[in-house]
């Protein structure tokens, strides 16, 4: 039977790139009254209308994501980011504009400084990217519009009517303060100040209804979606239902992109036919996870499942490359040590167990590179491995000590090395330390790499031989 198929979500809008760049301070420049960061890691990731397509992706929805890019490296790394997360991207050049980045400096949880580079879109441009939305507009279920103000969108009313033309919903992020602008929208997702600056401030609950049936009405909209911050989010239908949805208890810690985080979980909901109530509820949960962890960051079904209370913590441990830097530069952005280590695991036993546990003693967090049974075949010979990889990974994903695990297929670990960047790299065994795979990328980073000692007695091909024994 085949898998249902992913809803197509067509995502317009001004994209950016979004650099983190961490490290130490530890001491004031001598040229100015300014701290000087010493850079230990630079990290990349999809802003704005980016931000929503890979969180449409990362939730279950199909992205393509239609943007107007300068002819320059960020657009090419911008597009790097979003492969990470299977975005389809539909980027058309400007040779005269380029792409809007922001850097931040970020020292532990905190950031220092931002660096902007913003760019708008050119009239022509502008044009291009009309012509190619209504070019892409029949091939897709629901729209996306991701305003952020720089230029891509400022003939948004034409948009919306080549999209109602067509029958096709689209749900809107407002950043303009005309109502007008967006009449006819489907959906319309302002957050508290937005929807002030549109509608006027209100006093109560009751206002904020008021005006919200008032604006259905006026500008011809399906559903308004307000977000309050702390009050939660507050849903208007046309025919006047409303539903409150309070705020999950969570500790705040960034609330940069959690608007792209909701949008993106509308439009995932809607588009598979679930109702606005069940849609808004989920985009609550999305919303509360992205607020937790530091920067833009992308949210996964994975997560709402397992924040929902739906999913086993054991299998959340188990994350695709794509996913391990996500939860890794969150983590690292915390001042988390990062510990990686890697191995067959193939038969479970004490020897195992104590080098996990030394593993985890070293840092914070603990990445297992889990070999695939392909990568054990290759190594151990035929008849192995014993456990096929998912239920290696069940049982090691059990472990306290095991934070991730991630799984390759190489002979050595040295790519997913490159991916996780760790503070400290570990083995099992005799090594010598400089022979172990990834020492000197490691230590080129500053890092530790560490040969810890091997336990006697236990081993995996001794069992299998013994059970072999056991049997003839």
């Amino acid at each position: 039977m085949k898998p249902p198929a992913k809803p197509r979500i067509l995502v317009v809008g001004d994209v950016m790139l979004d650099r983190y760049v961490t490290g130490v301070v530890s001491r004031i420049s001598p040229e100015a009254p300014v701290p000087v960061l010493a850079a230990r890691h630079e990290e990349n990731r999809p802003g704005g209308a980016a931000n929503v397509a890979a969180n449409i992706s990362a939730m279950g929805g199909g992205a393509t994501l239609l943007a107007v890019t300068g002819e320059d490296r960020a657009s090419v790394e911008l597009e790097a980011c979003l492969r990470r997360y299977q975005v389809n991207t539909l980027f058309l050049q400007d040779p005269e504009g380029g792409t809007t980045q922001k850097t931040r400096l970020v020292v532990g949880a905190q950031q220092i400084a931002r660096v902007d580079r913003d760019v708008r879109q050119t009239p022509q441009a502008q044009q291009r990217l009309l012509d190619e939305f209504e070019r892409q507009l029949k091939d897709h279920d629901l729209v996306v519009f991701s305003d952020y103000a720089k230029g891509a969108l400022d003939r948004l009313p034409e948009f919306l009517g080549a999209a109602a033309k067509l029958g096709v919903p689209t749900l809107v992020d407002p950043k303009r303060s005309t109502p007008a602008f967006y009449c006819g929208a489907f959906l319309l997702k302002p957050n508290n100040a937005e929807f002030a600056a549109l509608f006027g401030a209100y006093g109560s609950d009751e206002e904020l209804l008021a005006k919200a049936r008032a604006a259905i009405e006026a500008l011809r909209l399906e559903h308004l979606v307000v977000t309050r911050g702390g009050k939660g989010m507050v849903a208007v239908s046309a025919g006047g239902s409303a539903d409150f949805v309070p705020t999950r208890a969570r500790a705040v810690f960034d609330v940069s992109g959690a608007g792209d985080t909701v949008l993106a979980a509308l439009a995932v909901e809607l588009s598979a036919g679930h109702s606005i109530a069940q849609a808004v509820h989920c985009a609550n949960v999305a919303a509360g996870i992205a607020v937790s962890r530091p920067g833009t960051c992308v949210v996964s079904q994975q997560d709402i499942d397992a924040e929902a209370g739906g999913f086993h913590p054991e299998q959340a441990k188990v994350l695709t490359g794509g996913q391990i830097e996500t939860a890794l530069a969150s983590l690292r952005m915390q001042g988390k040590k990062i510990v990686f280590t890697n191995g067959c695991f193939d038969i479970l036993h004490p020897g195992h167990v104590r080098l996990l546990k030394a593993a985890r003693a070293l840092g914070d967090v603990l990445v297992l590179g889990l070999n695939s049974d392909d990568s054990v075949r290759q190594l151990k010979g035929a008849g192995r491995p014993v456990n096929r990889f998912a239920d290696r990974a069940e049982v090691l994903a059990g472990l306290a000590a095991v934070d991730c695990i991630v799984e390759f297929d190489a002979p050595t670990p040295l790519e997913i090395i490159h991916c996780v960047q760790p503070d400290v790299l570990v083995k099992g065994g005799d090594y010598r330390v400089t022979d172990i795979v990834g020492y000197r990328e490691v230590t080129a980073r500053g890092g530790q790499v560490l040969a810890l000692d091997f336990h006697d007695g236990h081993s995996t091909s001794r069992i299998v031989e013994a059970i072999s024994k056991a049997g003839g």
